[in-house]
Parts: structure tokens; C-alpha cells; sequence
């Protein structure tokens, strides 16, 4: 086990948000792990024009706030999506809100989008250095309107990201997960993109939409219809789920919010080969949800995703999973006969 490792470990006793903010402090800090030596060349890709060393990424919910991106980076991982950011700060929902479930590898959160604001994370991002960061977004609790909080946002938050998500599927916040309607969604896409625009000068961002695992068949069409009718660059599949898998054992299962982790994994791939097909296969999907080794990145691959992202395998086992997952994943792309990630993105579907 790494130092690193070792210092996780006693995390692991500490409360899991007092947990979750000290490795955000200590990423700040440079204290974090560093990748030694390059990735394998075999992970390596390009999406929307940006060279991505490795496909996976750090999802949205770690760090909140861009303040560890950069360690992230060091630690190896392709990407960075900070973030929730609202347009004010906010606390989000009364502690406790984050609950670990060690007999199912999961976590169940209710944050409800604590966030110090795009100000303070415009100013960090600006300030960040290399690497891919992308900027999730999303709308303040007591807002009136919502569509002009992600106008705002992305307006900020363009400029300094090198992608932005539209954050519509958090279960945390009253009334966000409506916003997956298809009018109400695709007026939001409209009014973020042109927003963006307007705050980058004129240059485009990729635009990517983030969705939940909880969607109705009609549902599921009809973003996939919004995405192809308004041409977001991508979609992030999957957010947490509120369903309760009556195999959960651990003492917390039954707390509200979010559940992620490895129950979340089957489902979540599942609804990302579904989106795979509804588009066709056009649009740049990212994998969300309980990917903890090589294998589940390979097979979110296999089923579609471009990039894979990975969070409470993070939280639950410390930073060295990272170099598992990318060791075990380039293995995995050789031994299938693939030269790159690109060729095995929905090899399933073939």
C-alpha cells in the first residue's frame, strides 16, 4: 500500500464529509499521489479536439468547488469534472447528507449542491494549469428562475473550462429532475450554448448534458431526441439513482438521496448501451456509475462510452484503484484486439 494509500485509510474513520472535504484539502495542498511516468499510449484519445491522456476522469461531486483539480491531474486521471457550481453560493441540505454503505461498496448522498459559487470557482479554474477540466452546472435551491442560473453559470464558467454539463438529474434538489422534460430541456440547452458562447468571446464549449438512471421509456426518447434536435456534444450517463436495490445490506440503505457505487453499475450500463442506440451511436456518451476496476471501464466502453468517470470507489478505496483501473483497462482493450479506446467505444453494439 502507497503513503497515500495509508493516509486514506485513516480517513476511512473519520465522518464521511469531514473525510471527503480533508482529501479535497489535501489534493489543494499538493499532498496528494503522483502519477510516475507516462500513461500506456493504448489509452490515450481524442474527443471534441482536446487530447485526452487516459479515458478516465474524476466525476462532478468530489470537488465541488475546483479546488483540487490540479492534484487530481498529478494522480493520473485523464480528465476533471468540477463541480456542482451554482451561480451563489449556497450550504445545500443540513448534515448529516453523505452516508457510506460498506457491505455494498456504495454511498448514498443528499449534498443538494453546496457550492461557494461560480465567482470562487472562475477564479480557481482561471488559475488551474494543465490538464482537461470540465465545469458542471447547475441551479440555486431557491432560485425563481432556474433557466437564467445555468444562463449565468455557463456565461462565468465557459471561459475558464475546457467543457461544460448541464447538471438536470441531481435527486437532491426539489424540481431539478423536471427540467429532463423534453421542451423544458431543450430551451435550457438553447440558452446555456448561446450563453457560453457569449461569455467565451465568441469560441464554442462542448456542451454536455447530465442524466438519471431513474427515466421512464418516454423518457429516455425523448432526451435522446432533445440531444440529437439540439446537438449537445455529449451526454454523462449516469447521476446517482433514488432506487433501493432490496440486495442492500449496509445499516444506511435506507437514507434518503442519491445512491451510487456498485449497485449503480449494472443499471447505469444498461441505460448507456440504451442511449448508445437511441442515438445512433452519434453522440459522445461518458460513463458514470459504479466503475471501481478496469473491467467496468471496459465495459462501459463496450457499451458506448467515449470516457468513463469515477467517484465512490474513490471514496470507498482510496487513490490507488487509479493505476488498477488503467493497467487492468489497457490489458483488457489487447486482449479484445483493440488499438485504441476509439475502436472499442459500443463494440457491443456491433
Amino acid at each position: 500500500m502507497s503513503i497515500a494509500g495509508l493516509a486514506f485509510s485513516l480517513l476511512r474513520g473519520l465522518d464521511p464529509e469531514r473525510a471527503h472535504r480533508l482529501a479535497v484539502w489535501a489534493l489543494r495542498q499538493g499532498l496528494g499521489p503522483r502519477q510516475v511516468g507516462a500513461d500506456d499510449p493504448i489509452l490515450a484519445t481524442r474527443l471534441w479536439g482536446l487530447e485526452f491522456p487516459n479515458p478516465i476522469g474524476l466525476a462532478a461531486g468530489f470537488d465541488k468547488d475546483a479546488e483540487a483539480c490540479r492534484g487530481a491531474l498529478r494522480m493520473g486521471f485523464g480528465f476533471v469534472e468540477i463541480g456542482t457550481v451554482t451561480p451563489k453560493p449556497q450550504p445545500g441540505n443540513d448534515r448529516p447528507r453523505v452516508f457510506r454503505l460498506p457491505k455494498d461498496g456504495a454511498v448514498i448522498n443528499r449534498y443538494g449542491f453546496n457550492s461557494k459559487g461560480i465567482a470562487a470557482a472562475a477564479e480557481r479554474l482561471a488559475a488551474r494549469g494543465a490538464g482537461i477540466v470540465g465545469a458542471n452546472i447547475g441551479r440555486n435551491r431557491e432560485s425563481a428562475d432556474a433557466l437564467a442560473d445555468y444562463a449565468a453559470a455557463a456565461c462565468r464558467l465557459a471561459p475558464v473550462s475546457d467543457y461544460l454539463v448541464i447538471n438536470v438529474s441531481s435527486p437532491n434538489t426539489p424540481g431539478l429532475r423536471a427540467l429532463q422534460d423534453r421542451a423544458q430541456l431543450l430551451q435550457l440547452v438553447s440558452m446555456v450554448r448561446v450563453a457560453a458562447t457569449e461569455g467565451s468571446g465568441g469560441e464554442t464549449r462542448p456542451l454536455l448534458v447530465k442524466i438519471a438512471p431513474d427515466l421512464t421509456a418516454d423518457d429516455k426518447r425523448d432526451i435522446a431526441a432533445v440531444a440529437m434536435e439540439s446537438h449537445v456534444d455529449g451526454l454523462i450517463i449516469s447521476n446517482t439513482t433514488i432506487e433501493r436495490p432490496a440486495s442492500l445490506k449496509s445499516r444506511r440503505r435506507a437514507e434518503a438521496g442519491g445512491l451510487s457505487g456498485a449497485p449503480l453499475f449494472a443499471p447505469s450500463t444498461a441505460l448507456l448501451a440504451e442511449m448508445y442506440r437511441l442515438t445512433g451511436g452519434a453522440i459522445p456518451l461518458i460513463g458514470a456509475g459504479g466503475v471501481a476496476d478496469g473491467a467496468g471501464a471496459y465495459a462501459k466502453i463496450r457499451a458506448g462510452a467515449s470516457l468513463v468517470q469515477v467517484y465512490t470507489a474513490l471514496a470507498l478505496r482510496g487513490p490507488d484503484i487509479l493505476p488498477g483501473i488503467k493497467r487492468e483497462l489497457a490489458g483488457l482493450l489487447r486482449d479484445g484486439g483493440f488499438d485504441s479506446v476509439t475502436q472499442a467505444v459500443g463494440a457491443d453494439h456491433r
